[in-house]
């Protein structure tokens, strides 16, 4: 399905994704395959204390705490947003946050379309949908784009 909006819920063991125009909304879950999970650590205002912020061997995000492995869950997520010219990203954690250095790092077509990154806890698909197209129409009318297909 070719559509303007598209919104993310993501943690670090599913993503929902959920493109959608004025009247059709097309659903996809996709589950990580990997077994490796968050091992604790933290963001916070001490980046750079205890093992946090950047590090040269890459066991670290750029925000800070612990990075997952599993960047081919992320890299379909983000092969099932190809052709969505803007993306709402949201969930509950870091692996949002993941999401999105991932897509600076590797897929810079959908980091251009992510137009926001939200933190939400658990909502269904229909509320999602309904908060995203809240999103998109005070971003829209922000960005000059009053027109453009919700």
């Amino acid at each position: 399905m070719s559509t303007y909006h598209a919104v993310v819920w993501i943690d670090r063991s599913e993503a929902h994704v959920l493109m959608f125009d004025r009247e059709h909304v097309e659903a996809q879950r996709i589950a990580s395959r990997s077994h490796h999970k968050a091992k604790g650590g933290h963001v916070g205002s001490h980046g750079l204390k205890h093992g946090r912020g950047d590090s040269a061997s890459g066991s670290h995000s750029p925000a800070g705490g612990h990075a997952t492995s599993d960047e081919d869950f992320y890299h379909e997520v983000a092969q099932a947003l190809a052709g969505v010219r803007e993306i709402l990203v949201t969930g509950p954690a870091q692996a949002k946050d993941e999401f999105h250095a991932h897509c600076k790092r590797h897929d810079p077509a959908i980091d251009q379309a992510i137009v926001g990154v939200q933190t939400c806890d658990h909502p269904s698909d229909a509320q999602l949908v309904a908060m995203a197209r809240q999103y998109f129409l005070k971003y829209d009318r922000m960005a000059g784009n009053p027109g453009s297909p919700t």
